[in-house]
């Protein structure tokens, strides 16, 4: 076991005493939907449900730092709440400006929250600001006593074309969505129930998959036998799930509970559905179309251009991410293999970054702990490649891709995690400028066994 090393000049800082950047103004927060600050720069947000935490990192020219960071829990002042250890507070994050004030605000998930008799699960959305997440913040619970895993997933996109965006959550068994108001209350669910027993949700990707302006979701899980199932359902006026299908599921390789992604790979105007399958190590593109989804092209470690060789054990498709890396127009992907082994180490784990055209993914470029300028050595069971994340964290138009290593080693502590940031180039990543860290260095994570950057927003 060692120590990742880590870029020099990094401070450890503790959040009740980070100094944040201030924004211009409230306006210039509004066009992006992971910008919590408002300065103008999109913002990295690292989930670690098992130590329930969630780690903001703020973006700024220079990429990310855990200087410029801060961790919440609930325990943080003003977010309501007790932490808990089952809880898995930050199992799933994402963002948009919930109470319209002009900043984005941060939503997570604890599915694992008990709440009142057998109903588990919350959403707490943290309010951005020029200070964020000193404002407060909203919970929202189960709507009914029935429902398990609230907050498995959650989305904040506009359902009904109105020009205001929802917030949508699901738990293991359902679907809701809330009305667009500076504070939203009600659960409402869909008017057809379109998900069949014995389904267990585990994510959902919303996009405009089947319209250039209009929101399909797509949810996906398990079934009662324990095989993947992916739906989908489109948004509009009324009629909520009634127009719905699903996708693939059972022994299809193209069906998914591991993992999906949106972006529009070949340049037509439409997002594309990027969907993982772990077990069968394969990357699925459903590329959108007005009305249905088109055509489907499914890849492997085996297929052209793809480096690397099909092992059942890569794990090649346990996460997906979908972004513009080189700034050409057409959406790229990466994909995790966390147990991908590199030389004869096994299961450090490695990230395959797959080129969008006007053909579709072509070919491709590994990276791994074994890559020139990626920090760390290959050790056993990192898991590299557990978690993935396109965003262009420092404005140059380029979409930087981040990593996680949920088991990856910290000097004595085993499985602590870290999280690697590698930019956008052309024409693919570069490892010039790479940055990592790990859970310690943001002062209210210690080095304990937390699989830091198990999940990356």
């Amino acid at each position: 076991m060692r120590k990742l090393v880590i870029a020099a000049g990094a401070a450890v800082v503790a959040a009740a005493g980070l100094t944040l950047p201030l924004a211009g103004s409230a306006s210039a927060a509004t066009t992006l939907k992971d910008d919590f600050n408002g300065d103008g720069y999109r913002d990295l947000a690292i989930g670690t449900p098992d130590a329930n935490t969630v780690t903001v990192t703020f973006g700024s020219a220079s990429g990310v730092s855990p200087s410029r960071a801060v961790t919440v829990t609930q325990n943080t002042a003003g977010v309501p709440g007790v932490t808990e250890q089952e809880d898995e507070f930050g199992e799933n994050v994402t963002s948009g400006d919930v109470n319209y004030d002009g900043y984005a605000d941060l939503i997570v998930g604890a599915p694992g929250e008990r709440v009142t008799g057998n109903t588990t699960g919350s959403v707490t959305v943290l309010w951005g600001g020029p200070k964020p997440f000193t404002q407060g913040a909203k919970v929202f619970n189960s709507p009914t006593t029935g429902t398990e895993r609230f907050g498995e997933a959650a989305s904040f996109v506009d359902i009904d074309g109105d020009g205001a965006a929802n917030l949508a959550v699901i738990s293991s068994d359902g679907w809701w969505f809330y009305a667009e108001n500076a504070d939203p209350t009600r659960a409402i669910a869909p008017e057809v129930d379109f998900l069949p027993e014995g389904v267990r949700l585990e994510g959902m990707e919303a996009a405009t998959f089947l319209s250039k302006d209009g929101y399909t979701y797509v949810l996906y899980g398990e079934r009662a036998d324990g095989k993947p199932y992916t739906v989908y359902m489109k948004g509009g006026v009324g009629d909520i799930g009634y127009y719905s299908g699903v996708l693939a599921e059972g022994d299809d390789a193209r069906a998914t509970r591991d993992a999906a992604a949106a972006g529009d790979v070949n340049g037509d105007g439409y997002t594309d559905l990027v969907t993982g399958n772990a077990a069968t190590g394969s990357v699925t593109v459903r590329y959108g179309a007005q009305g249905s989804f088109g055509a489907t092209k499914t890849y492997t470690q085996d297929s052209a251009g793809v480096p690397g060789a099909a092992e059942p054990e890569d794990r090649f498709g346990a996460a997906v991410t979908a972004g513009d890396l080189d700034h050409d127009g057409y959406a790229d992907v990466a994909v995790g293999a966390p147990g991908e082994s590199v030389g004869t180490v096994t299961g450090t784990g490695s990230v395959t970054v797959l080129k969008g055209g006007t053909g579709g993914l072509g070919s491709g470029r590994a990276y791994h702990q074994d890559t020139a300028g990626v920090a760390g050595v290959p050790e056993t069971g990192d898991h590299f490649g557990s978690s993935v994340r396109f965003k262009d964290i420092n404005k140059n138009s380029r979409a930087d891709l981040a990593i996680g290593a949920n088991s990856e080693d910290i000097g004595p502590w085993p499985d602590a995690g870290a999280v690697w940031v590698l930019r956008g180039a052309v024409p693919y990543v570069t490892t010039s400028y790479a940055t990592s860290f790990h859970g310690s260095e943001f002062g209210s994570l210690t080095d304990a066994s937390v699989a830091f950057g198990t999940t990356l927003r």
